[in-house]
């Protein structure tokens, strides 16, 4: 084998073993999931976990504010064509369905001059809470796999997931989710004590 050879060899060797090194590297360092978020990434939540987040005046407000609701969770952003366009529904709904025990809620994944700004000028009548990132890991364990926007997700009055989209939702699919809930929930339910 000639030195030219040989050299180019130990070239090639030398710079997939950086390369190598350099990946090891960077995968032993990425950042470890929060552990109070862990959970097998391979079927969403199924339940409205126990979370908190500020609103726009700065107050906390935890997820358990809305127990007994159905819950409508809206993540959004005022640079996302589609969230915006989505908005007006909302509103609508929190309108039309709130005095029956439906709760809007939209999580912004934006920063908070934006979202002041633009609720300033699009007054909405439901709570906005400004996400962090773990209310964006949280949107993924509910069903946001591609950690898209708009993304929705609907729990019935006890808390469980009975609907999620990542991508606009129309106002037919939350008419037909909503009705279905607010209708179902108005009879009473059985006695699961009894035998």
């Amino acid at each position: 084998m000639s030195a030219v050879r040989v050299g180019l060899v130990i070239l090639l060797a030398g710079g997939i073993s950086i390369g190598a090194a350099v990946v090891g590297q960077r995968w032993i360092e990425a950042p470890k999931p929060d552990a109070g978020l862990s959970v097998r990434q391979s079927a969403p939540l199924q339940t409205l976990p126990d979370f908190g987040l500020t609103d726009l005046a700065g107050r906390e407000v935890s997820s358990e504010a809305w127990a007994g609701k159905v819950v409508v969770i809206n993540y959004w952003a005022s640079w996302c064509p589609p969230c915006v366009r989505e908005m007006p529904l909302f509103i609508q709904t929190q309108e039309a369905l709130g005095e029956s025990g439906v709760q809007v809620v939209g999580i912004a994944v934006d920063r908070l001059e934006d979202v002041e700004s633009f609720v300033a000028q699009y007054p909405v009548n439901y709570p906005i809470l400004m996400a962090n990132p773990e209310a964006v890991a949280l949107s993924k364990r509910l069903g946001n796999r591609v950690e898209g926007l708009p993304f929705t997700v609907i729990f019935d009055r006890r808390g469980r997931r009975v609907f999620s989209r990542t991508g606009e939702v129309t106002a037919a699919e939350l008419k037909a989710e909503l009705d279905a809930l607010v209708k179902a929930e108005d009879r009473p339910a059985p006695d699961e004590d009894a035998s």
